[in-house]
């Protein structure tokens, strides 16, 4: 008898992405730009997923949606919150997490996971009220410069010294930012304090749930070295590599509880 296959599928508010997923592998995962029309975003998404994996949108038995759009996601069987799908994706990804820091478009999590591996939340704490801290603050800082937000991290850390921004609201910072160009200084250095800013709000999140070793992080601002950096700096400690990407974690851990859920009704 072959492998049910199942899908996740989290539609973020700058990207969606969706994991095919058969119980033991990730047979396939695709990463779209989000519309503002979640549910065709969603399906677009899912349907390419699936035909990188080589299997019709008929042979996915069960699709859990996560993200802000989740309640649009098509043929979605159950919905579920990004803080439970990262933290069961994360553990799928590496079982030793014990904290991990999630970084989004449009906003930021700190999760305590538990010591089984097994994913489950022991305590989060989250700042979804502004979107300094978030991947939106980084794309409109990026903007501000005219770089692809993919060279941000590396230009931070080029800089000598931080140049600290001491604006907390992403309007205010981008003013901010326009000033200290003006000013002349080296744009690493700007780069760099926006980054720790960054780090900055995120870290105030992490004692109010405490943090335990090993650390991770998931979301797209992962892959941002500077801000993984700066994080490291202020709360001194190593923040490791998931195995996956950690674009998709919350897809990924939406296809496990998808499969989870599938196993249940057999």
């Amino acid at each position: 008898m072959s492998q049910p296959i199942v899908a996740g599928c989290d539609v973020g508010s700058i990207w969606a992405k969706a994991v095919i997923f058969d119980g033991k592998e990730i047979l396939a995962s695709a990463v779209i730009p989000s519309s503002p029309f979640p549910a065709k975003t969603a399906e677009k998404v899912l349907e390419k997923a699936a035909n990188k994996a080589g299997v019709s949108m008929g042979d996915i038995e069960y699709v859990v949606g996560t993200g802000y759009g989740r309640v649009n996601v098509p043929n979605a069987k159950k919905t579920v919150s990004e803080i439970a799908c990262h933290a069961k994706g994360a553990a799928w990804s590496c079982s030793d997490v014990a904290t991990l820091i999630d970084v989004g478009g449009q906003d930021c999590k700190v999760i305590s996971l538990a010591s089984d591996g097994h994913g489950r939340v022991m305590d989060f704490s989250m700042n979804d009220k502004c979107a300094a801290g978030t991947g939106r603050f980084l794309e409109v800082m990026a903007g501000v410069f005219e770089l692809p937000i993919e060279e941000f991290g590396e230009r931070a850390l080029k800089a000598e010294r931080i140049l600290g921004i001491s604006s907390q609201c992403t309007v205010f910072a981008e003013s901010e930012v326009v000033c200290l160009i003006a000013q002349g200084h080296e744009i690493e250095q700007i780069i760099a304090g926006i980054c720790d800013a960054v780090a900055a709000r995120v870290s105030v999140l992490v004692p109010r749930v405490g943090l335990r070793e090993k650390v991770y992080m998931s979301g797209g601002v992962a892959k941002n070295i500077g801000v993984r950096q700066a994080l490291q700096r202020r709360l001194r400690v190593t923040i490791w590599e998931l195995t996956e990407d950690p674009l998709i974690i919350g897809a990924l851990g939406a296809a496990v509880l998808a499969m989870d859920a599938l196993r249940q009704q057999q």
